[in-house]
């Protein structure tokens, strides 16, 4: 029951509709919020109801301090859920074991239902096999079905089982773009009590990168499938409210630079700026003149900056951008009223209250990419070459991109030089001279291969992977349009791509696809190797597929460190793929680009990037498109009714799709032989009742990490290697090495998750020093063992475990593997310098307790090596539960104690951690209910 305790209900009239509203302007001060804090509050009023929602939660959003860095909490009630496949299967096989965990009980099962919305898209599972082939397209999806048909049939269950619960077929699209394209609403209807109701369309996701629809200005997040379970089953998300960073943005994008370029421009901005944890709002004149695309693509990349969401308010551009993809003139007309009658419309002179103002002069963005391991790593493309000399010569990172600056002189090249075809891309200066290549390590001979039948030779820092794959760039067209433009120039210049390169399209939606056919380009992108391999997020996140045999056997043989280029948003270490070692982020143009050189080494901006049939050498500005040229063909090429007829029956799926049996029933009949969905175990031996909590006490270290160790080094992700605990695991269960899949997949079978959590192989535990892997040492004997068989072992001799990193833990996607895979393998704390966001609270919500380091403590500086015991003291008999605990290490005969913060921040995160996380707790709840 809503008590309206600030009068708010109104009423808006859109044609012949009336629609009930909650207006923000009953709130005092509602009106200097930013964009974002408006929709929350439209969010409490909307939801009160005296105990949850509170008119004081309401109060203090309305109220809100910019400066604070610690504002009170609130509850977000989200109008859907997002998910893609990886993340959405262990949620569904969640809610299938919560189903049985509350018949065991004794209570009803058919409580355990979604209580909102939730879409989910398959988009996650097609892994490009094959490529640079027209077939490669129908290979890799029979390929992707064959292997994951056990989950799909879990999904098709779920969709007849549960009430509000939607999903995309496979081969369809990217969740995101899916979502941008389709089902985001911007305002969304319901029937109240009182008639239908208008309200922000806002969600979660479970993937990270749900941001992108803030391009639309619909607010929404990442957050871990633990969350978005709770989310699915009515429950509130608790926060505190947010500091707002706002990224006033001012002039126009220089001809030659792309969306790509601006993105990483802003991802450093913004990394360097700190806004971990905070909301960002662009506001300014320089808005209405950035495409919806482009703000998609800003708003996707928020993640790598660390903040929660990077959002746009709604104006003309919105509006636009609905009429092309197909949405009703109503709904059009209903976001423009709603908008311009709560505040919620752009006023580009309007400057809100932000905790911290940024500028950016989008005329200063220039051409860019990003890597070899960080998305905010962004390097000028004049200083690339020398960049990556400098790291290959073994200089640290900082230290090869500031020299590539000072070498390459980012500032050459401004918009207003004198240019053969664009102010970014251009070839009047003369090339670099390099004075220090005695310095290079790499052997001074290339290593010789035969590739189709022709001798190639491939050195450290070639080029084998260029993917043009899905969700920051393809939702693009522009960047599509000027990636086809270009391959069409280079093949008529005679160019072609470079054997050893394993080149790949991966669509966000097929959309994309008709435009690219009606506009006669794709025979251009075939001809270079870049034909369909899929609708899905491929390359980006590890299902890149195996290299080219012979690449793959001269990578190996010699050691060499290579390179992908690609159109995404991460390149995280182990990541793209286990044999490459460098990973660049860059425009779909400029993965054509590599792709026709094959090496990073090549300096775009002055050397030839290839010679045409005659001799005569071709440079970048030979062939990059103008934006004339691109807008011409978009302007004739698309039209809204592509989007209507695209998405007409994107529900219905394939014969394969269409044809799988799936057995009726409010129950899930669990296969004890699958190897793809177990039943977990989170609810074993559960009572209606919480234990007491406990001291943990007698703990070893499973790991003692560093900095930056994201989620792709803890969650299981890409292949599983035959000589893995994974591998022997599927092995012993009848799997051979070809049907292994990827650990995405096999997100519904904990079996296989866990051992391959902490299993990166790229991951460094400094207890086993020297040793890249998933290894460490089983204490106090000190062998050298795998993660998970050490975890087994300690189970075995019922040791608890804990996990010892540095600043930034957990920081990149929001897996919830992470965090389930940790606790299963018998971890009950991580201490951490510092934490990402949804990695803490994802800890919490499967029950692990995450304690943070004291300011100017480190596990160096307080000497741990990892080989104590420790014991955490302070958690027994006290509620609430303490902002700080005692850390006892014990070395020997030494013992000594420091204190560490208790990163629980909020009421709700407690609560769930008193309930052993999020699951039993809302378990508890609506069997209490």
């Amino acid at each position: 029951m809503n008590p309206n305790s600030f009068g708010a209900r109104g009423k808006l009239s859109v044609d012949d509709e009336s629609y009930e509203i909650y207006r923000l302007d009953r709130i005092k001060g509602s009106d200097r919020l930013p964009y974002s804090l408006k929709v929350l509050l439209e969010n409490l009023l909307r939801n009160e109801d005296g105990l949850l929602v509170t008119a004081g939660q309401i109060t203090a959003l309305g109220g809100w301090d910019p400066r604070s860095a610690s504002n009170p909490e609130i509850q977000y009630t989200p109008a859907r859920v997002l998910m893609q496949d990886f993340t959405g299967v262990p949620c569904v096989v969640d809610l299938v074991a919560m189903r049985d965990a509350m018949t065991s009980l004794g209570g009803d099962p058919k409580k355990i239902n979604p209580l909102i919305p939730t879409e989910l898209v398959i988009d996650h599972s097609v892994i490009a096999d094959a490529f640079a082939s027209p077939a490669a397209f129908g290979i890799n999806a029979e390929l992707e079905f064959t292997r994951n048909q056990e989950r799909y049939q879990l999904l098709r269950w779920a969709r007849q089982a549960f009430d509000d619960f939607l999903v995309v077929p496979p081969d369809t699209g990217i969740c995101h773009q899916v979502n941008l394209e389709y089902l985001a609403r911007v305002v969304f209807t319901r029937e109240g009590p009182d008639g239908p109701l208008a309200y922000p369309d806002t969600l979660v996701g479970t993937d990270s990168h749900t941001p992108m629809v803030n391009g639309l200005g619909v607010l929404g997040w990442g957050v871990g499938g633990i969350e978005a379970e709770a989310a699915m089953l009515g429950q509130p998300m608790s926060m505190l409210i947010p500091q707002v960073v706002g990224l006033k943005l001012t002039g126009a994008l220089a001809e030659g630079t792309t969306a790509t370029d601006l993105v990483l421009t802003v991802a450093e901005l913004l990394r360097q700026t700190g806004v971990v944890g905070k909301f960002v709002d662009f506001f300014g004149p320089g808005v209405a003149g950035v495409p919806l695309a482009t703000r998609a693509t800003l708003g996707n990349m928020s993640p790598e900056y660390g903040s929660t969401c990077a959002i746009f308010p709604i104006d003309n551009e919105t509006l636009d951008y609905l009429r092309l993809t197909g949405r009703s003139e109503h709904q059009i007309r209903l976001v423009e009223t709603y908008a311009k009658e709560q505040g919620l419309w752009h006023r580009p002179d309007h400057v809100p209250a932000y905790s911290e103002v940024m500028e950016l002069d989008l005329a200063a963005v220039v051409p860019s990419i990003a890597g070899p391991k960080r998305p905010q790593d962004r390097i000028p493309l004049g200083a690339v070459s020398r960049a990556v000399r400098g790291l290959l010569s073994g200089e640290e990172q900082d230290e090869a991109v500031q020299g590539g600056l000072d070498d390459a002189d980012e500032h050459s090249f401004p918009a207003s030089d004198p240019i053969a075809v664009s102010p970014g891309i251009h070839r009047d200066a003369p090339p670099h001279q390099y004075q220090d290549n005695a310095a290079f390590t790499w052997p001074s001979e290339p290593v010789q291969l035969r590739l189709a039948g022709q001798t190639a030779s491939i050195d450290h820092g070639s080029v084998v992977i260029a993917a043009i794959t899905s969700c920051t760039n393809t939702s693009n067209p522009t960047v599509m349009i000027g990636a086809a433009l270009l391959a069409k120039k280079a093949v008529e210049r005679g160019l072609s791509s470079k054997p050893w390169v394993k080149t790949s399209l991966a669509p966000g939606s097929r959309v994309v696809t008709d435009y690219l056919n009606r506009s006669g380009l794709t025979p251009y992108l075939e001809t270079l190797g870049f034909d369909l391999v899929g609708y899905g997020c491929t390359t980006c996140i590890g299902n890149s597929g195996p290299l080219i045999p012979e690449v793959s056997a001269a990578v190996s043989e010699n050691d060499l460190t290579v390179a992908a280029v690609l159109s995404g948003n991460r390149n995280f270490e182990g990541r793209i793929h286990s044999e490459v070692k460098m990973n660049f982020l860059a425009s779909p143009p400029l993965v054509i680009v590599y792709a026709l050189t094959g090496t990073m080494h090549t300096d775009l901006l002055h050397d030839p990037i290839g010679a045409d049939p005659e001799g005569k050498p071709v440079y970048l500005g030979d062939i990059w498109p103008t934006t004339a040229e691109i807008k011409a063909v978009l302007n004739e090429n698309l039209e809204a009714k592509m989007f209507r007829q695209g998405y007409s029956d994107v529900y219905n799926g394939d014969e394969n799709w269409r044809g799988m049996h799936v057995p009726e029933g409010d129950m899930f009949a669990w296969d004890e032989e699958s190897t793809y969905v177990q039943r977990p175990p989170y609810f074993d031996a559960m009572s209606t009742d919480p234990a007491p909590v406990r001291d943990i006490t007698g703990a070893r270290v499973l790991a003692l990490l560093g900095d930056s160790v994201t989620t792709d080094h803890i969650s299981p992700a890409g292949a599983i290697k035959q000589d893995s605990p994974a591998g022997r695991y599927l092995a012993e269960h009848g799997v051979g090495p070809a049907d292994f899949n990827s650990y995405g997949s096999r997100r519904g079978n904990h079996h296989v998750m866990i051992r391959g959590t902490f299993a990166n192989v790229r991951l460094r535990n400094r207890l086993v020093p020297g040793v890249e892997g998933g290894f460490t040492r089983h204490l106090p004997g000190g062998e050298q063992q795998s993660i998970f068989d050490a975890a087994t072992s300690y189970r075995a001799e019922g040791v608890p475990l804990i996990v010892i990193a540095g600043a930034d833990y957990g920081s990149g996607s929001s897996r919830d593997w992470a965090a389930k895979g940790t606790l299963l393998l018998g971890v009950k704390a991580v201490l951490a310098g510092s934490f990402e966001r949804i990695h803490r609270s994802n800890l919490i919500g499967m029950g692990v307790l995450p304690l943070q380091f004291r300011d100017g403590n480190t596990a160096e500086s307080l000497g741990l090596t990892g080989d104590e015991i420790y014991t955490i003291i302070g958690l027994e008999g006290h509620t609430p539960l303490p902002r700080e605990v005692t850390v006892r290490v014990e070395d020997g005969d030494r013992t000594h104690h420091f204190t560490a913060d208790l990163r629980i921040d909020t009421p709700a995160e407690e609560a769930y951690y008193v309930h052993g996380g999020i699951l039993p707790y809302v378990l508890r709840q609506l069997l209490a209910g």
